[in-house]
């Protein structure tokens, strides 16, 4: 079968585009129960699986763009933890910051645009390519 490897970073951004859209609906669902006793604010763990899926598709290779092929995007599934590191100074033993929850979604909001934007000049240069020729 053909494989170019034109998708390869379409791929890595879907993937990084699916963990924002998870990301918003945990820090959401923390927003939404900053007034629940004993809540515990959960988190995403994205970074690390995706650095391990990256270290196990390169080990063999030093290019960029071929590590990036070789990745199994099927293994990079974020999870969701919750975050005991917080801890909470209220009586109700929750460890949920409105403040801080309200920036990380602000912060996420615009890594997913980012995502996005990547993936829209990646299917935009092959549309280029495509209609050039």
């Amino acid at each position: 079968m053909f494989n170019s490897g034109a998708y390869s970073y379409v791929d890595l951004l879907t993937s990084a585009a699916d963990y924002s859209w998870r990301r918003s609906e945990v820090l959401n669902n923390n927003i939404s129960n900053v007034d629940t006793p004993g809540y515990k604010r959960q988190e995403l763990s994205f970074e690390s699986v995706l650095s391990d899926a990256v270290e196990r598709a390169g080990s063999s290779s030093r290019n960029l763009t071929q590590t990036v092929r070789n990745i199994d995007y099927n293994c990079v599934r974020p999870t969701i933890y919750t975050d005991n590191a917080n801890l909470s100074y209220r009586l109700d033993g929750n460890n949920v910051d409105i403040d801080t929850e309200q920036v990380e979604l602000a912060s996420n909001q615009l890594y997913y645009n980012g995502v996005i934007d990547g993936i829209n000049q990646n299917f935009s240069r092959i549309r280029t390519a495509l209609t050039t020729t």
